[in-house]
């Protein structure tokens, strides 16, 4: 027995009300709920995966204490999101959804292994496409990968020797 057009329509009409609805009712129930951003599982390997290549030249050398500036970069990465407004934390939790799916990290990044499986080569290849692309909010989206690493890693007092820093004033502080 074949579904007629017009049944086939009716069904569809009706899943779409029904959809309606419950984004509706979503948004009612949880409009005063504020956007927290969580960063993990794939997501956390991401930025794992990111950091060192934006850092290129700052990370210590020995091992060690490359994976000790690495892990204190990425916390530094997290806290300074949640410093920023919900609806920015949002934007930003989306970028790192998409950056954790396999479909579209394959798609927009070409890493296609996972990011614990990506080379340092295959990270600064995609970033560097970022950079440069012709969207710009492929664009926008390394800017603000490249701004909090960067901005995360020159926060700590421990990295201000390397380029020079002496700290703040004292009559400041």
């Amino acid at each position: 027995m074949g579904t007629s057009r017009r049944t086939f329509l009716k069904a569809g009409g009706l899943a779409a009300l029904v959809l309606a609805g419950g984004g509706a009712w979503y948004r009612a129930t949880h409009a005063g709920t504020p956007h927290r951003f969580a960063l993990d599982g794939e997501a956390r390997a991401a930025l794992h995966a990111i950091a060192p290549a934006i850092l290129a030249g700052a990370l210590p050398p020995e091992p060690d204490r490359r994976r000790q500036a690495l892990d204190a970069a990425v916390a530094g990465v997290h806290t300074a999101i949640l410093g920023l407004p919900p609806a920015t934390q949002k934007e930003v939790q989306d970028l790192f959804g998409l950056l954790a799916l396999a479909p579209a990290r394959r798609l927009l990044t070409g890493v296609s292994d996972g990011w614990e499986n990506a080379s340092p080569e295959q990270v600064s290849a995609f970033l560097q496409d970022w950079r440069l692309h012709r969207l710009g909010l492929l664009r926008t989206a390394y800017q603000a990968l490249h701004d909090l690493v960067l901005g995360a890693w020159y926060a700590q007092p421990s990295t201000w020797e390397a380029i020079g820093y002496p700290g703040p004033l004292k009559e400041l502080a």
